[in-house]
This record gives structure tokens, sequence and C-alpha cells, in this order.
């Protein structure tokens, strides 16, 4: 019989011809169920102008797909505190006064969305804002045989979003959203709202608001968000985005956001 040496062990060449190929079907078989469980990620992409309602309908799109919602801003802090490669990065760019570039924000999601809290999808929200964005994030995601499969635009007229914008209040650490005229919080009721009269429904912390929430800011932010963040809608094309109409009452927005996010009815 002949022998051969397979890693450095002498066997027959049946035996490790048979090891051979049981190990590569056993590698292939792991890899194909690594693959089929990632292309299952829901991964949606939250897209809207300023006060559009990204922040009061997340976390109801949370709740139900059980994926976490990930914004750029919070990933690049808690980046930078655990000291990663690519937040050490950021903060040497900060430091210097320069802009964090593609490269690093991208990085840094990849990185975020390989923990365990992501492993159904994930929301991104403030995420890509360019078509340079979007085709990095494509790349990123291919590399691992997934996709965007799904794109929420949230659409409000421009001139709806003044009186939107500079009545929302927001709470830092969880992200939720509230607006004194359209969504208070149960400790305003009828309050002047401040710092005081303005709290969280669920910690009962104080709000706070953006210093860029106002008339004067937004208009720039709009300029911005047309001219470099629509063009992302048509990058994606009409099989992933849905478009839902945002200057409605609350239980009929959030009726076609879950129509949107109801993946088994709905191609992928």
């Amino acid at each position: 019989m002949s022998l051969r040496v397979v890693t450095g062990v002498t066997v027959g060449a049946g035996v490790a011809l048979g090891a051979y190929v049981a190990f590569n079907n056993s590698a292939a078989a792991r890899k194909a169920e690594k693959k089929k469980r990632k292309e299952k990620r829901k991964i949606v992409v939250l897209f809207g102008p300023p006060g559009a309602g990204k922040g009061t309908h997340a976390p109801a799109i949370v709740q139900k797909l059980a994926i976490p919602q990930l914004a750029t801003g919070d990933m690049l802090r808690a980046a930078v505190s655990a000291g990663t490669a690519v937040g050490m990065a950021a903060k040497a760019a900060m430091d210097a006064g320069a802009l964090v570039t593609d490269e690093i924000v991208v990085g840094i999601i990849a990185d975020r969305v390989k923990e365990t809290d992501c492993g159904k999808g994930f929301i991104l929200d403030g995420f890509p804002r360019t078509v340079k964005q979007a085709k990095m994030l494509d790349d990123m995601l291919l590399h691992d045989g997934e996709s965007v499969a799904r794109v929420i635009e949230l659409q409000v007229p421009d001139a709806v979003l003044t009186e939107r914008i500079c009545g929302r209040w927001v709470h830092k650490a969880s992200g939720r959203s509230y607006h004194v005229k359209f969504n208070p919080p149960k400790s305003l009721q009828g309050s002047p709202p401040s710092v005081d009269t303005m709290k969280d429904d669920e910690s009962g912390e104080s709000l706070m608001q953006r210093s860029d929430d106002t008339a004067e800011a937004l208009v720039s932010r709009l300029s911005a968000y047309h001219a470099q963040t629509v063009p992302v809608l048509t990058h994606y094309g009409a099989k992933k985005v849905v478009q839902v109409d945002a200057n409605r009452d609350m239980p009929a927005v959030w009726t076609d956001i879950d129509a949107a996010t109801t993946f088994d009815l709905m191609r992928q």
C-alpha cells in the first residue's frame, strides 16, 4: 500500500484522502453556515432630514426587530473610549483639528457590527450620508456576503421642519426624542419647556436640546441633506428604498414603517 505525508503525519493514502476531504467539507460547511447566518441579518438604513422623526420611530424598530440602533456619533465616542485601533485613529484626527475620514468611520462600523447584539442585524442612523460612504459601506458588507436590506426614508416638507426642530428635546443616554408640541414628555404637563420640566419618561433624567437645533442652523443642514444625502437613495434604488410620508400623526407613520420592516412579507 502506498504511503503519503499529510501535515507532517504519515498515513495510508486512502485514510489521508478521506481525512482531507472530510476536513475540507467540514470547513466549507462552517463557511456556508456562517454566510447563511449573516445573510439573514436585517440591515436597515434610516434616512430623513433633521426633524423627520428618526429618533422618535427608531426605538420602535429596535423593539420590533430586536436589533440595535447605531448612530455614528455614539459609535465614534465608544471606539475612542475603548481605545480601539480605529478609535485611536479617530482621536488623533480630532485632536489635530481634522475631520474623521470616511475610512475611519467605516472601520468603526465594521468593528461595532461584529458585536453579539448585532447578530440579528442593525439599524444605521446617520450613515451613509454620501454616495461615496454608501459604496464603502456596501464593500464592507459584501466582504461577509451581506448587503443593506432596507432603506427607510422619512419624508417631511422643509417648511414643516423648523417647528419640529426648534421644539425637539432628546434624552442623551438613550437617544429617545421628544417634542414640546407633538410628543411631549409626561413631565411637561403644560409648563414652559426647560431642563426642569422636560424629563425622560423612562429614566426621569433631564432632556437636552442640540446646539444646532435652531432655525438658522437648519437652513445649512437641509441644504447639505438635499445635496449629498438624497442621491444615496438613488444609489440603493427602488427595490430597497421605502419612502414614508412622515408628515402625519405618529400611528399612521408607524403603520408604514412597520410594513417596511416586516421582512418575511417583503422581498429583501
